[in-house]
């Protein structure tokens, strides 16, 4: 029995004066209660109980762990109510990491569609290229593009990342658009890297992986000036189209090489372990995984929605050929 244990034993005894009083409330037999005290009295070298056949008074001793041990006790009470809330209630904070490039996407406003649904659980967000180590730096989740290799975490695929190659209509119009990734090396490019890599681009021509090696006009640490200056006629930039959806949509930019995207980019979540997770990070992970099914939910609504407008765009020559029509039978003459 541990140290906590014995003392509340031992408060019982002090509350009630008596050992068999102590054992009723503990639900525990009398001299199971009387052990724990000498227990108690051997672990702190000192007696805390002055006993007769009728009744027990505390020592002088004895007085000065029960004033002593009241507020600790009563802390101690606290923090597990806490802690019991903590495990089934989405409360306290959530300390997350994310890449730079996630910013621009709508991973934002997903964080910020889970602090409405719980006001109790608030987020620290960390964001960094550099990969965290989630048990040193006491991350409860991290958002990653791409592998994961450490076998230590729980990772789950959230959302396929499609890439595509992106530049106004204006700058494709003048430099041509190009339908293979080898022509991109006569464009100017806009590119990210890390401090200690060359930049480069990779595609999947295929099925194989093709890496085109960059000379970029433009190159930084960060994505998040890439579209601004994409949009600006400066060049091509090649990055996740939920990245550059906004720019998109408002025409600004106008894609290319859609079908070399590699296949098997993902962003992931990344957790310590399944057991024991707080209510909190059990909410995140539910809501990050309605998000992502709701995400594919629409992929697929919107690819069965384009197929009409697919077939209606189609050119005439590449369309089957209409039957003839049928010949209509010539009447037969009146007798």
């Amino acid at each position: 029995m541990d140290s906590l244990d014995l003392i509340q034993i031992f408060r019982e005894v002090a509350r009630l004066g008596s050992f068999s009083a102590a054992a009723r409330a503990q639900g525990v037999s009398p001299p199971s209660v009387s052990k724990a005290v000498v227990q108690l009295e051997a672990r702190f070298g000192v007696r805390l109980f002055n006993r007769t056949t009728r009744k027990v008074s505390l020592t002088d001793a004895g007085q000065l762990l029960f004033e002593r041990s009241g507020p600790m006790m009563e802390l101690i009470d606290l923090t597990q109510a806490a802690l019991h809330e903590r495990a089934t209630r989405p409360s306290g904070r959530l300390q997350l990491t994310a890449p730079h490039a996630l910013m621009q996407t709508d991973l934002p406003a997903m964080l910020g569609r889970f602090m409405q649904q719980y006001p109790e659980v608030a987020l620290h967000l960390h964001v960094t290229d550099r990969e965290l180590s989630l048990a040193e730096e006491g991350i409860d989740l991290a958002f990653r593009v791409g592998p994961i290799r450490d076998a230590n975490l729980i990772v789950r695929r959230l959302l396929p990342i499609d890439f595509v190659a992106a530049a106004t209509p204006a700058y494709w119009r003048e430099h041509g658009k190009p339908s293979h990734p080898d022509e991109l090396r006569q464009h100017v490019q806009l590119a990210h890297s890390l401090q200690d890599r060359a930049p480069t681009w990779q595609f999947s021509v295929r099925g194989k992986p093709l890496e085109l090696a960059l000379q970029p006009r433009f190159v930084t640490t960060n994505v998040a000036p890439l579209a601004t200056l994409a949009a600006q006629g400066l060049g091509v930039v090649w990055g996740a189209r939920r990245a550059l959806a906004a720019h998109i949509e408002r025409g600004e930019l106008e894609t290319a090489l859609e079908a070399f995207s590699p296949t098997d980019v993902w962003l992931y979540v990344a957790y310590m372990q399944r057991r024991h997770n707080s209510a909190a990070l059990r909410a995140l992970l539910e809501h990050l995984d309605g998000f992502g099914q709701a995400f594919r939910q629409a992929e697929a609504q919107a690819a069965v929605v384009s197929a009409p407008d697919a077939a209606r765009k189609t050119p005439k020559s590449a369309r089957a050929p209409a039957p003839p029509p049928a010949r209509s039978r010539p009447r037969a003459g009146r007798s």
